[in-house]
Parts: structure tokens; sequence; C-alpha cells
């Protein structure tokens, strides 16, 4: 039995407000929130400054256009409490990336700010049909990262009994699972498959377990794979969008009524899409980059702030707030092979609706010469690949028909792929080493 919607009566009164209450509030938010970046931050009264733009100057939320951008770099280049808005005496807590490119870029939060985001994820939980009477199993990475103890601090506050598992020993979530009659999962798309693979492994099917929904993020997925995972679980699978830089999970949430992309909590950031090229502000409906202001944060302030994320914004459905298109990629994971523009989201499409093959694949890209050559390794769905050959075929023609490439297809045993216990390493470009 799955999850039901939460009633108008469970929700928010702001999720469910009028677009002119909700525009009002964030103009009264967003003066406040430059305001406070530009007394506080010297990074942004220098931008600001520079570009000629101050916090009074701005009586729509269209004059936010205006002010500058600020980038992941920004962060790196103020490394760690530069970009601070309190004293360090103020901040609760500390989170980072984990540096693996460069510096880490370390976000800070208030106890206001710690209140809030628990807020929004119990708001994000709810939407997935979570209520007080559930067990959330918490598969994110708890520490530094975001997703682990945002979860946990939002499933708390909306009362449910949280099992903190964080990821990895695959075999004993399963029992887990099972064990605790964990209702719903928060976990990356990627390392729900390799959970499916343990319940199977250990003779169980996964659609009898007692989980009822899927809250998937961290990592662009496709319609294919939560296709895929709504099958194999007998669940709802739902997108949850956040970002650390921005505030964590909860940014945006799908809601189980629609499923039809995560609707944005537009009452504590405010969205913007952008050409990734020129920098110009795009009409709802185009797609671009998305970039976010954050309209109530305390020790953390971002203004214009570039995700890389692409997306577009559409009209509220569910809720009154606007959606984003679910993130299928990144202005920084886009690959260019002979002239063609892809994303691995889109192999990933085509992998998961050929008959014969699993989600686990990785693309290699390769130069020979002058020339690019992308091979995609994908493993086999069952244990013998007697029709390697003729599924290789299948899916190297559908490559070359829908995205206009050639593609090597290498079809491994099962299990032959590296399991992620977090974000799926999707893409190993020898055109840089």
């Amino acid at each position: 039995m799955r999850l039901s919607p939460p009633s108008q009566d469970e929700l928010d009164p702001i999720e469910i407000a009028s677009r002119d209450e909700i525009t009002a509030l964030q103009l009264d938010r967003l003066k406040r929130s430059l305001a406070h970046a530009y007394q506080n931050v010297p990074l942004f009264r220098e931008r600001f400054d520079a570009a000629g733009v101050h916090p009074d100057g701005v009586n729509s939320l269209e004059d936010l256009a205006n002010f500058p951008f600020c980038k992941k770099q920004d962060l790196r280049d103020n490394y760690p409490f530069g970009m601070f808005a309190v004293p360090k005496s103020d901040i609760v807590r500390l989170h980072a990336s984990s540096g693996t490119t460069g510096r880490a870029t370390v976000v800070g939060y208030t106890q206001t700010d710690i209140d809030n985001w628990s807020n929004l994820v119990a708001r994000s939980i709810r939407a997935s049909g979570g209520r007080r009477e559930h067990t959330v199993h918490v598969t994110y990475g708890y520490g530094l990262f975001t997703g682990g103890l945002g979860a946990h601090y939002g499933a708390e506050r909306l009362g449910c009994t949280v099992v903190p598992m964080s990821g990895g020993q695959t075999e004993r979530q399963v029992q887990i699972i099972n064990d605790f009659g964990a209702d719903i999962i928060m976990v990356t798309p990627s390392y729900m498959m390799a959970i499916a693979e343990e319940f199977e492994r250990q003779g169980l099917d996964p659609r009898k377990s007692p989980l009822k929904a899927g809250i998937f993020g961290a990592e662009p997925w496709s319609e294919a794979m939560r296709s895929e995972i709504e099958d194999r679980f007998d669940i709802d699978a739902l997108d949850i969008y956040g970002l650390s830089e921005v505030m964590g999970p909860g940014v945006a949430s799908e809601c189980i009524e629609t499923k039809d992309g995560p609707g944005i909590w537009e009452d504590h950031f405010y969205p913007e899409i952008i050409n990734p090229e020129t920098g110009e502000v795009l009409p709802d409906g185009e797609k671009g980059e998305l970039v976010f202001t954050t309209l109530t944060k305390e020790a953390f302030p971002v203004i214009r702030y570039r995700t890389g994320d692409l997306s577009r914004l559409l009209p509220g459905t569910a809720r009154s707030m606007r959606r984003m298109e679910k993130i299928t990629g990144r202005t920084d994971d886009m690959l260019i092979i002979r002239g063609v523009n892809l994303f691995p989201s889109q192999i990933e499409e085509l992998v998961v609706q050929t008959e014969g093959l699993s989600a686990h694949y990785v693309l290699e890209v390769h130069r020979d010469g002058a020339l690019d050559s992308l091979t995609i390794r994908v493993e086999h769905a069952l244990s013998g690949a007697a029709s390697a050959p003729d599924t290789a075929g299948k899916l190297r023609n559908r490559i070359k028909g829908v995205l206009g490439v050639s593609a090597v297809i290498d079809i491994c045993e099962p299990g032959s792929i590296e399991r992620s216990l977090g974000k799926a390493k999707r893409v190993i470009d020898h055109r840089k080493a």
C-alpha cells in the first residue's frame, strides 16, 4: 500500500497561497537578504559596488537581474569562513564539500538556519506522503556532506521515526529495512539499484519490502530510472533537490500527487533561469542554468548563485509555488563527442529502456588522434551474457538514432562496474588525463 498525499489542512499556508502573496513575501525577504549580504560579506559589498547596484535600489523582483552572480569558485577563494555573514560564535554547524577537485566549499548555519532547513525537509517529506507515524530509513551519507543530517533533522521535525543508517553495508541495509519496517527511504537513485540487487541476491523480492516511497536526490536521474525503481520495489519514487551552497536537500521537492518535477520552496529561495553563456535571464519555460538567491539564510546568504544545473521553471501544480524541471544534466558534465552535445542522463534513459541491461553503466571518453570516441560499459541484467552482441547492437543503434553519436558498447558481467555508496561516477574522461 503506497502513501497518500497530505490534505490541505496539513500544508503550510504559504504552500497554497496566491502568487501575489508569494511574490510580495519574496520581495520583502529579498530586500532584507541583499542588505544582510551587503553589510556583512565583503565579497558581496565589493561586487555590488563595482556593478553600481545597492539593496536600497530594489523595488521589484526583476531588479535582482542587475546584481552580479556568485559561483562555487568564490567559496573556494574565500575558504574557509570568508563568506559568512555572522560571527563565528553564532555558527552552530559547519558542512563542507569533499574538496576532491580543489579547496572544499564550506557552509555554516545559525540555529535559525538549522530550524528553517529542518522545517523545509519536513515539508518535503510530507509532500512525498510522509507523516509522523512513518519510519524513514536515511541512507544518505552523514558527516560533512549535507545529505544525511539534512534528511535526518527534517524527518525528526515531521515526527517520524528515523533510522540513521548512512551509506554502505548494503547487506545490512536490506536487513534493517525489513526488520525495522521502513516506510520511506532517502537515498541516491544509483545506490537504490545496488540495494535492489542485494534484495535479489538474498532471495528476497524487493516488491514485498515494507517500503512505500523513496525520496531520491544528490545526482541527476532519468524518468526511465524512476520507472525502473518503482517497478522493482512497487513504491513511489520522488525527486528531492538541494545543494549545500544554497542549504542542502530540501530546496525543492516533488509532490506525490503529481510527480512532475520538484516544487521550489519559493518562500525561502528565489529561482532564476539564465542563458549559461550570456547570463541573460530567461522567461519561465525556457531551459538554461538554474540560479538561486537565498531569502532567509543568516550565516551564509548567497546572491544569484550559479548552480551549474540545467532546468527550466514551470507553473505550480500541486502547490502554488513554481516547479523546476527534473535535473537531467549540469553545465560541467556535458560531453561533446565529435560535435554532438550529450549528457549522461540521456545515455541512462536509453540504457534502462533496453531489455537485458541493468542500470549500472559508465561512460569512457578517449581521443584517437584528432577525434573523440565514446565507450559505454554497461552490465548485463542476467548472469549469462549469451545475447550480449544482439543487445549491444540494439543499444548502439538507439544511441545513434536518438542522440546522433556513435559509441562502442561493452556489455560486461553483473557486478563488474563499481557500486557507489553515494553519488555515482558516470564519466571517465581520459582526454583530461
